[in-house]
This record gives structure tokens, C-alpha cells and sequence, in this order.
């Protein structure tokens, strides 16, 4: 019996786009510009880009989202900070749910959405926006009276590998310092459910918050343990944000909607800024004489956990910043970027961990929490539409 005859070659036309495709996943995500302008060259080319299963392999060949922009927060007797979403690419800047003059506050940026606080007419709201689609999601504040606080977003997929956390469910952690009590509260929002989580505080009924308002008080007469309004840091099911005075840490867990508090290795690290580090655990970057010092909590097989000094960089070998009174700061990091982000008298710079290279990505300015915004910006058809037939593609 004759063997069965060979399956027919695929179409030329199948076979030049798969091998174009594996050309063009290569284009890095950190320049969304190049995706772009390869999508005009031709329909070929535009057909390839725009399509979804490309646009699925280009994230998962690349990883980790890109850092396309940032917009950062202020201390809050500093006020609202200016409405501009700084683009660290050659891609434009999105515009800001601010920029037709209402007040906003941004809170967070993290899985492709940006957090919002919306300020007008001595009314308070949260906005939850994606800039890439556009979508905008508004919520109520959770029943807190506060007087400082911050929050954060995330997604909530099960299983989810925030590639493209575009249009799935998500929470808002809230976490604040009350109004008029010396207690610290936290609620989680789903927006699955629609609804906030009954709050819960840390209060005199825990013992490790009773010391640690006797510890700030043998430092000063009247303490308030306020929270720091930065970006929260999200490792595992846990969100970590500190307090001020001595940077203790606070740990929300909302599955179990509790808090803790975790001690910094020495009353001698100060302004501290949370990340969180490549192995998975909860770490914090700090300046300590002229190094940018990196920490990390390590868990033993006791589960006992102490704070260990993993990593030590000499500033005045990388960053300009010798011939400036301003002292520099750690004011942020990029998760899983290995990238930290520093505030100078000359300017904001990152540092990528692995390879050291130093960038500038901001003027000089007042810096006190940087919000990154990462996601991949890719081709689509509605957003290239326009511009196919004004190329006449």
C-alpha cells in the first residue's frame, strides 16, 4: 500500500507572516513606537501586528509589562501634585482624568490600571483607569473617617499572570490613619462584588501597637502614629505600607482582612521605601551615608524572620549628585523591573538592579512617591484604523 502523500505546503502568504512574526516579536516593549510604525509599513505587516494571538506571544516572549510612564504623589500638606502623566517612552503621554481641571490625587498605578483620587466640590471619590482602553471605574470611599492615607489596585484574576490585566476584575486596598483617634484603619474594595469589606484596625486592643505608640512617645510628647501617604507595596496576599517616625511597616492581609506590624532592622534606617524583592520576599531601599542600601525580610524554616542587608550600591560612581546640597531619596520602584527610582537635585533617575544602567526620566522637582505605570502597548485595530487609511494601507 502506498504511503499517504505529504500534507501540501502551507500558503506562501501563512508562511511569510509566521516567519514575520517571529521578526517582530523581537522589537523591544520598552519602545512601543517601533510596533507602531512596523504596523504602517503595509497590510501584511498590519495584519500580523493586530492580531490578538501575536499580540498574546509578544507578552509572554517579553515577561515583564514595560515602564511606559509615571505620575507621582505628594505628602499631604504639600497638596495635589501637577496633572501630567510623565511618558518615560517615545510613546505620547495618555491624558490625565485631571487634565479638563478637576482636582485629582493619584494614588497607585499597578496590572495596567492607575488609581485616582477625585477631588471637587468638597466631595471625595475613587477612580479606577485604564489608559490604554480608556475604561474608568468609579467607586465611593469606604466608611473611614481619615486623616492620612493612602490606597492601592490591583487585579483580582485568579491565576491571572498580569500581562494583560485589561478589563478583568480588580481591588482597592484603603488604608488610613482616622481622624481623630490614633488608630489605623483598612478596608478592600471588590469590584466584583461592588462593596468595601468592613473595616478593620489596629487599635490598643494589639499589643504590638501598644509598644509601638510607648516607643513614640519616649521620642516626643504627643505621637501620632500617622500613615506615610506612599505607594503601598502588594507581595503575596499581603499589602505593606509604614508609618511615620520610625518606619514601622504595615501589613494588610485582605483574605483574612487583618493587620500587623513589622519592625524595621534599625531605628538608624530612615526614609525608607518599600519594594518588593526578585525572590518573592518584602524588602525596602533606603539611602545610608553615600550607598543606596537594599534589605530584605527573610523567613526561616521556624518562620522566624529577620531583616538582612542584601545588597549595598556607591552612589557617587553612578549618579550626578555631588555638587547639590539636595540630598538624594529613594522615592519608588518598578515591580518586577528590578528597577528603584531616585530623587536628586538635578533630576529623577531610575537604577536597573541588574545591570546598573542609570536613567533620567524626570527634571528636577519634588518628588515624595513615584507611581510607575507598566503595561504593553501594542498595536490594535481600532487605535491604527485611522492611520492605515490615511497611509492608504
Amino acid at each position: 500500500m502506498a504511503p499517504p502523500p505529504p500534507p501540501p505546503p502551507p500558503p506562501a502568504a501563512e508562511l511569510m507572516d509566521e516567519l514575520l512574526g517571529e521578526i517582530l516579536i523581537c522589537l523591544p516593549p520598552d519602545e512601543p513606537e517601533h510596533l507602531f510604525r512596523a504596523a504602517l509599513v503595509c497590510k501584511p505587516w498590519l495584519r500580523v501586528l493586530c492580531d490578538p494571538a501575536f499580540r498574546r506571544r509578544y507578552r509572554v516572549f517579553h515577561g515583564v509589562p514595560p515602564l511606559l510612564g509615571l505620575l507621582h504623589r505628594l505628602m499631604v500638606f504639600q497638596g495635589p501634585p501637577p496633572v501630567r502623566f510623565a511618558s518615560t517612552t517615545s510613546m505620547p503621554d495618555f491624558p490625565h482624568p485631571g487634565s479638563d481641571g478637576r482636582r485629582t490625587r493619584p494614588l497607585d498605578c499597578r496590572h495596567g490600571r492607575v488609581l485616582v483620587h477625585m477631588l471637587e466640590d468638597e466631595t471625595m471619590h475613587l477612580l479606577v483607569w485604564d489608559p490604554i482602553t480608556g475604561d474608568k471605574h468609579g467607586l465611593f470611599d469606604p466608611d473611614i473617617e481619615w486623616l492620612i492615607y493612602s490606597a492601592s489596585v490591583f487585579c483580582a484574576a485568579d491565576g491571572c499572570d498580569h500581562l494583560d490585566c485589561h478589563g478583568g476584575p480588580f481591588r482597592v486596598v484603603f488604608v488610613a490613619t482616622h481622624d481623630y483617634k490614633d488608630d489605623i484603619y483598612a478596608s478592600v474594595y471588590s469590584s466584583e462584588t461592588g462593596a468595601w469589606s468592613t473595616p478593620v484596625s489596629l487599635d490598643r486592643s494589639s499589643e504590638a501597637y501598644i509598644q509601638h505608640m510607648r516607643d513614640g512617645l519616649a521620642v516626643r510628647s504627643y505621637y501620632m502614629p500617622y500613615l506615610q501617604p506612599r505607594r503601598g507595596t502588594l507581595v503575596g496576599d499581603a499589602i505593606y505600607f509604614t508609618i511615620r517616625l520610625d518606619n514601622t511597616i504595615v501589613k494588610y492581609e485582605w483574605v483574612q482582612n487583618c493587620l500587623s506590624l513589622i519592625k524595621p532592622p534599625s531605628p538608624d534606617v530612615h526614609d525608607i521605601a518599600l519594594m518588593a524583592m526578585e525572590d518573592g520576599s518584602l524588602g525596602f531601599a533606603c539611602i545610608q551615608g553615600s550607598s543606596l542600601n537594599l534589605w530584605s525580610r527573610k523567613v526561616n524554616s521556624e518562620e522566624a524572620a529577620e531583616w538582612v542587608l542584601s545588597r549595598a550600591i556607591e552612589l557617587e560612581k553612578i549618579i550626578p549628585v555631588a555638587d547639590t546640597d539636595h540630598r538624594p531619596a529613594v522615592v519608588g520602584s518598578a515591580e518586577g523591573l528590578g528597577v528603584i527610582f531616585l530623587s536628586t537635585g538635578v533630576g529623577l533617575f531610575t537604577i536597573e538592579l541588574k545591570s546598573g544602567q542609570v536613567k533620567k526620566v524626570d527634571g528636577p522637582g519634588v518628588y515624595f512617591s513615584v507611581l510607575p505605570y507598566m503595561s504593553f502597548y501594542t498595536p490594535d485595530h481600532g487605535r491604527l484604523l485611522s492611520l492605515a487609511r490615511a497611509a492608504d494601507l
